[in-house]
């Protein structure tokens, strides 16, 4: 096996891993909530504590990469991981699960920094996007996945009886991270040279970036979407089962892989209706139609609630990638820098559900999760102020899928 296919493949497993240990969170919530008698306001500090992390680290994470290179940003990254899930698996009270939760964090935004960069090279400029577009299908199927696994073994006869058997995963994944540690640690992994994009900036560029208006916004835009998508993956399975009565470990579980899996599959939709339409009439129909679900669910009988919560994740599908091309397509210089700051936005995914849970505990669940409905406000208002430079390219139907060049050269 060539050196390259084998990194690759590497690759491709760390991105299964992020995805599958980041979307265990969601259906975890009740039975640690159950496990812990928490609050649902102390019960949205789990999330808060695991994408803090992203805020605080990215941009020194890419600092690290430019710096150290990626075995270095690598092994770091796999060390904070390995810590965190060896706390929660020798000592799980809800202060170790939370301070566990950042520390994993802060390893998954460290993985997330370099494995862009470390793909292109290991890939090449000209096979990138096939690379990259592999990548989003594995981090997608690993998110439909990870739920299901868990409802699974929380089915195991005997389960139920046993206390914390969750921590049984977290006891997998140090495993899993001594694993790659050890292959990373063995592999040829290239020297990264990082793209414009890529590449951290000064100080002073940081300043300026973040005195521009576009700037304060685009960052409220990740912030928005990125606590939408967690709050919904967090909360619809406690919210599914304290209105409707269904198990976390089943119905909830499965509603929580269904929402990772229609969202795969709306990235693929959103590819194609990205090549034909404007990305912000694109971004305002889909944010529409995903308030649309929001409220369906939240409002809308236990079988339409059921439904409704998976089928948000498809229209949230295409908003981050649009959200983030707009926002770099709308300021000419300093894009690596800017790219870092945008990064910071994924703290939303520590906010908005910590705000959701605040309010869950004075006004229920139900009442709190329509901050949702301000979040996707936001969102939506993006496709009205963005001015960017540079406009998507979009073709015709016909030229879409190639029926007018063949046209032609039948005449």
């Amino acid at each position: 096996m060539k050196k390259s296919t084998l990194l690759m493949a590497c690759i491709m497993v760390i991105w299964f891993v992020i995805s599958f240990v980041t979307n265990l969170l969601g259906p975890l919530m009740p039975i640690i909530i159950h496990d812990f008698h928490l609050s649902l306001g102390l019960a949205g500090f789990l999330p808060f504590s695991f994408f803090l992390a992203y805020g605080l680290i990215s941009i020194p994470a890419g600092a690290l990469v430019e710096a150290r290179g990626p075995r270095t940003t690598l092994l770091t990254a796999f060390g904070l991981n390995l810590t965190g899930c060896l706390a929660i698996s020798l000592y799980p009270v809800y202060a170790v699960v939370i301070a566990g939760l950042f520390v994993i964090g802060l390893g998954m935004a460290m993985l997330q920094v370099v494995i862009n960069p470390l793909m292109r090279t290991t890939g090449g400029e000209v096979r990138f996007a096939f690379f990259a577009v592999m990548a989003q299908l594995v981090f997608g199927f690993a998110s439909y996945l990870s739920p299901l696994i868990f409802s699974a073994l929380m089915r195991q006869p005997g389960a139920a009886e046993r206390p914390l058997v969750w921590v049984e995963f977290y006891w997998v994944f140090v495993g899993v991270y001594l694993l790659l540690i050890v292959t990373t640690a063995r592999i040829t992994i290239p020297r990264v040279t990082l793209a414009d994009s890529e590449r951290s900036g000064s100080l002073a560029v940081y300043r300026s970036l973040i005195g521009e208006r576009p700037v304060q916004l685009f960052f409220l835009g990740i912030i928005a979407y990125v606590g939408t998508e967690q709050s919904l993956a967090d909360w619809m399975s406690q919210f599914l089962s304290t209105y409707h009565h269904f198990s976390p470990t089943t119905e909830g579980a499965r509603a929580v892989g269904l929402f990772w899996g229609l969202m795969s599959i709306g990235c693929v939709l959103g590819m194609v209706l990205l090549r034909l339409l404007d990305a912000k009439v694109v971004l305002a129909a889909f944010t529409a139609l995903a308030i649309a679900c929001v409220a369906l669910a939240l409002f809308g009988p236990a079988d339409v609630a059921l439904l409704a919560f998976p089928a948000t994740g498809f229209f949230l599908s295409v908003m981050w990638s649009i959200i983030f091309s707009l926002a770099l397509n709308s300021v000419s210089r300093h894009h690596g820098a800017f790219s870092g700051i945008l990064c910071t936005g994924i703290l939303g995914g520590a906010l908005v559900p910590l705000v959701v849970g605040m309010l869950g505990d004075r006004i229920g669940l139900r009442y709190a999760m329509l901050t949702v409905f301000a979040t996707l406000g936001f969102i939506l208002s993006i496709a009205w102020w963005a001015r960017p430079l540079i406009r998507n390219e979009t073709v015709g139907v016909l030229d879409l899928f190639n029926l007018r060049r063949r046209s032609d050269a039948h005449e």
